[in-house]
């Protein structure tokens, strides 16, 4: 039987959430901005980004039960999401991105912030994923482990924009869309082994090989 492990949830994370995707986002704000307002701009919403995925990976007994939303049917949802999401990415398609929008805030940091409120600070995948995480085990121990790994994943973000705030200008996007579609066919097949495990949860037979 498959399990959502540290490794297969890092793996994730760094998936939805990691610099393949980031960086991309960043780099089209970078042309609008200089180096040190993009650097404050990962720095905050690189925090916002952690204590998200804090409050979700300590909390997420709490979160399912409030909506009365039983583990597989979130592993269910959850592998299924994984799944588009893979196969866009794979084809180069970037969901949850807002494209080009001519509306812009005054205020340049909170512009920011809202361009990269679903691609990276309250991605529905990474969400997905950290909630998954977390209720494959219930311990506090694991709840910690699974919440590392996210604030991990998010801080490399941030290490990444720092230091290569200079060259995303100059950047071209081909190298991170093609690790972007290589780590979608990884995350696809934990969304086919999500879905699965969902369904052995809900007491479908499945081969002996499982």
């Amino acid at each position: 039987m498959f399990v959502f492990n540290l490794s297969s949830a890092f793996i994730t994370f760094f998936a939805v959430v990691g610099p393949p995707k980031t960086l991309l986002a960043f780099t089209r704000l970078a042309a609008t901005r200089s180096n040190r307002e993009l650097r404050r701009l990962a720095a905050w919403s690189t925090l916002i980004s952690a204590l998200i995925g804090l409050v979700l990976g300590f909390g997420a007994d709490e979160v399912t039960t409030l909506f009365h939303i039983s583990d597989q049917s979130l592993r269910l949802a959850g592998g299924a999401i994984f799944f588009v999401y893979a196969v866009a990415l794979v084809f180069g398609i970037h969901l949850g991105t807002d494209g080009d929008d001519d509306e812009h805030l005054t205020n340049p940091l909170a512009d920011g912030i809202r361009e990269l409120l679903l691609p990276y600070i309250a991605s529905p995948l990474a969400i997905t994923a950290v909630l998954v995480a977390s209720l494959n085990r219930g311990d506090w121990g694991w709840k910690a482990s699974v919440s590392g790994a996210y604030v991990a994943v998010v801080v490399f973000n941030y290490l990444c924009v720092a230091v290569l705030a200079p060259l995303m200008r100059r950047t071209h996007r081909t190298s991170l869309e093609v690790l972007s579609r290589l780590l979608g066919l990884l995350l696809a097949a934990v969304g086919v082994e999500l879905f699965l495990e969902g369904l052995s949860g809900l007491g479908v037979n499945l081969p002996a090989g499982y």
